[in-house]
């Protein structure tokens, strides 16, 4: 098992999109599956949707978790209410231009940019919502793979980074 600060031993991990209802959920429950015991994972976005995609939902359904996905903003999270955070992964281009929060732990910010589903053509989006979730998965499992018990932060980091770097 990976170690950090954190009370539990995990490193904390915040996945972060525009609407937190589709990409940043998906990864959500793709850590917490591929990955948790390594990192404590959330999901949030900077204006959340108050709502899961219906798409996201059906993804997530195949996966063997206790999970049940909220949309919510990243204010949850920010240095005053939650605890140091050792990451942060934005999933939509979006966020990843938007001026974060101040979050508690001085994370490393990585961006993992993935087109959004919900912005396709009706009839396409069920596979664009398959196609965005085996993306995820394969970057996880990939993360999961790659990482080594006594790996520094710094390492992971550059794991995660070269990660985004895919397309």
């Amino acid at each position: 098992m990976l170690l950090n600060a954190a009370t539990d031993n995990r490193f904390s991990l915040l996945v972060l999109c525009t609407g937190n209802s589709a990409r940043s959920i998906m990864a959500e429950a793709l850590f917490r599956q591929e990955a948790g015991d390594c990192f404590n994972v959330h999901s949030a976005g900077s204006q959340p949707t108050g709502r899961v995609n219906p798409y996201a939902l059906e993804q997530i359904s195949v996966l063997d978790i206790d999970f049940e996905p909220r949309s919510k903003s990243w204010a949850e999270f920010d240095g005053a209410v939650a605890g140091p955070l050792d990451f942060v992964i934005t999933v939509c281009g979006n966020a990843a231009q938007e001026i974060c929060p101040c979050f508690a732990g001085s994370p490393r910010h990585i961006h993992w940019g993935l087109p959004d589903p919900a912005a396709a053509a009706d009839a396409d989006k069920r596979r664009a919502f398959a196609d965005c979730f085996t993306a995820l998965q394969s970057r996880i499992q990939q993360l999961t793979r790659q990482i080594k018990p006594e790996m520094s932060v710094e390492n992971i980091f550059r794991l995660m980074q070269n990660l985004g770097d895919e397309k």
